[in-house]
């Protein structure tokens, strides 16, 4: 009976044991986002200041943007940003423009190993300062991946979720 016992809590644990490693291998478990809160943070941090700043336009300093998309864009980002503020730079000096983002609110969906995943809600601001302009504003919400290269957090891909 002893030996029965014995056979059965031996047959329990490797059974245990299995299904543990299992649960470590489903891909929540992998996700720092979920536990290295400072890395986490580091992400968020990075990420928002590089929206902000690659996000906003001066009409009075065009390079400015420019300086900003060399510093914190990288791989298909740069295309997308390229394309996304083309009618900005087409308008901005004869209308005056300035273009204002500020994130409000980020998370980090993934963050593995060098790679992240960031939802970004912003708030933008575009004011004509030319006679007769205006002032509007408008929410953003979009995506961000981001990689980790030389030491920093640049976005490599933005996804505004338009499918």
């Amino acid at each position: 009976m002893l030996a029965l016992l014995a056979a059965l809590a031996g047959g329990f644990a490797a059974y245990a044991h299995t299904r543990a490693e299992d649960l470590r291998d489903v891909p929540a478990a992998r996700n720092a986002a979920l536990a290295d809160t400072a890395r986490t943070s580091e992400v968020k941090g990075t990420v928002g200041q590089a929206v902000d700043a690659v996000f906003s336009y001066d009409h009075t300093d065009p390079g400015r943007t420019e300086k900003a998309a060399d510093r914190y864009l990288t791989g298909r980002a740069v295309g997308q940003h390229r394309e996304m503020l083309a009618q900005v730079r087409a308008q901005g000096e004869r209308q005056k423009l300035v273009l204002s983002t500020t994130v409000t609110q980020s998370a980090v969906e993934v963050l593995d190993g060098d790679r992240a995943r960031v939802l970004v809600f912003a708030d933008q601001s575009n004011t004509s300062t030319a006679k007769g302009g205006s002032t509007g504003q408008a929410a953003a919400m979009f995506a961000v991946d981001a990689v980790r290269r030389g030491g920093s957090w640049r976005i490599a891909d933005i996804d505004t979720f338009n499918r």
